[in-house]
């Protein structure tokens, strides 16, 4: 009888880090990691808490790219060839703890470790889906919309029992700069969103499953 292959078990970041060498350091709120036009020569990995990515136009307009949440990579884009310099910012909401990794040694993990590559390339493909829905959302629903949208994703909405509440630390601010809407536009809707219910304010910002009505609204 032919030998039953081994059952793998599933890929996860925390897999490789044993793997690379990398530099650990806590940030407290609103510490930047790296600023755009930063030299790009690294990759980094959040451990704990929340880290902003953000973009600043030349005419000082910011909009939030992504948040990133424990477990996740950020600046991976340093990878791309010709990327030398940062096209975007990263900072922490409240107190986080990073790990860094030189982008040589990542680059070469890459090509000998298969393993390693397959779980990265699965990650960026993730990414990159998330970030065409965040387009199709940013051209075609409304600011009511796209803020529901936003908080949903922010509770981990449909990927758990229960939805996470959002951290006090985000502000309606980022919030704005998110969903590309003025703060007393966005200030407007979540008090709308509270007086029907679909949100509370128990100790930090709680998202209600009923929220889900706004984005499936026709």
């Amino acid at each position: 009888m032919a030998q039953a292959r081994k059952q793998s078990r599933p890929l996860t970041p925390q897999a490789f880090l044993g793997k690379l060498e990398s530099l650990i350091q806590d940030y407290r709120h609103r510490q930047a990691i790296y600023t755009q036009g930063d030299a790009a020569d690294a990759v980094y990995y959040l451990q704990k808490g929340k880290i902003k990515v953000t973009v600043v136009s030349k005419q000082g307009k910011e909009a939030v790219l992504a948040i990133a949440e424990p477990g996740q990579f950020f600046g991976e884009s340093s990878l791309v060839a010709g990327h030398t310099l940062r096209m975007s910012s990263a900072s922490s909401i409240g107190r986080s703890t990073v790990l860094r990794f030189n982008k040589d040694a990542v680059v070469r993990l890459l090509h000998e470790d298969s393993d390693f590559a397959d779980l990265f390339v699965s990650y960026m493909l993730a990414r990159t889906v998330r970030v065409e829905e965040d387009l199709v959302d940013q051209l075609f629903n409304s600011t009511e919309r796209r803020l529901a949208r936003a908080l949903l994703l922010l509770s981990h909405f449909g990927k758990t029992d229960q939805p996470q509440p959002v951290i006090p630390k985000i502000s309606q601010e980022t919030l704005a700069q998110m969903v590309g809407a003025s703060r007393a536009r966005v200030s407007s809707f979540l008090n709308k969103f509270r007086k029907l219910g679909l949100i509370d304010y128990n100790g930090g910002l709680h998202v209600n499953s009923s929220l889900l009505s706004i984005v499936l609204r026709d």
